[in-house]
């Protein structure tokens, strides 16, 4: 039986920063987002609306773990998780 070893890669300090700028980056992009979305709908431009502002973190998280393969139920405010896979 052979085995197969896996090398994980080191997270060093500036890896570490350039993750968590990404992140925030997205994370604000996803918001802005949001907010012109609804924008839009209080002046009128437009009818409905549904945003996923507040759950931008979570969303996150959740995308650096899916894996190829991996299956999700479609939610309706699943935006930052849509921008981040």
């Amino acid at each position: 039986m052979s085995e197969t070893s896996t090398q994980e890669e080191k997270l060093t300090l500036e890896k570490f920063k350039a993750d968590v700028q990404k992140d925030y980056s997205l994370a604000v992009e996803s918001r802005e987002a949001s907010l012109i979305g609804r924008r839009e709908v209080l002046t009128g431009k437009a009818k409905f609306g549904i945003f996923g502002d507040g759950k931008e973190v979570a969303q996150i998280a959740w995308a650096r773990v899916f894996k190829d393969g991996d299956f999700r139920s479609g939610y309706y405010r699943d935006q930052t998780f849509m921008m981040a896979i």
